[in-house]
């Protein structure tokens, strides 16, 4: 693919305090190569801070507070994992009712590690073929999903992967997919 795969493709990434640290600047990384517009949004202005390893990590511009961010102005969204981060923003209206928009319109999601928590609270998972960090299996299950003990999983307009180690895998599928289901749709 070229540079300029996704040129005017503006691609949401939610996340918070505790977000994995490689799981959201990677794949931003990938989107920003492919020509992407990335907006990380938060749930709250100023700066959210990583996870790196065993320890807080870097800290990062917010973009754009959830309050203000609407799902109908961006073509993909990206959910990054982390502990933390998806089980802060499970529990935020505002940030499901975000990521149902994106369900809810088949706009292409990509999450990794604990980020399909917050798919579930979203309604997105049900019928869904899907990984992610192992200890999500049985919720995952529970809410009606086909977990998969794979590196990398695409189902429709659904990209899930499990882990950091992952992130090569993760990203060119995700940056492939974005291109299929925005570009080419």
């Amino acid at each position: 693919m070229t540079q300029a795969t996704l040129a005017n493709v503006k691609v949401a990434i939610l996340a918070t305090d505790g977000f994995e640290q490689s799981e959201m600047t990677q794949p931003r990384q990938a989107l920003d190569q492919a020509g992407a517009k990335t907006v990380l949004v938060s749930l709250k202005p100023g700066e959210i801070r990583g996870w790196s390893g065993r320890d807080w990590g870097d800290r990062f511009k917010v973009d754009l507070a959830i309050t203000d961010a609407h799902a109908r102005d961006f073509d993909a969204l990206v959910l990054p994992g982390g502990v933390m981060n998806p089980d802060h923003l499970r529990i935020d209206a505002a940030a499901v009712a975000f990521v149902k928009a994106f369900v809810d319109g088949k706009k292409p999601i990509a999450a990794i590690c604990h980020g399909p928590w917050t798919l579930i609270n979203a309604g997105g998972v049900a019928g869904k073929r899907m990984t992610s960090w192992p200890s999500l299996e049985a919720d995952l299950r529970n809410a009606g999903a086909n977990w998969l003990d794979d590196q990398c999983v695409v189902d429709g307009a659904l990209v899930t992967s499990r882990k950091p180690d992952d992130l090569p895998a993760f990203c060119a599928h995700m940056v492939k997919l974005f291109d299929k289901a925005v570009t080419h749709a």
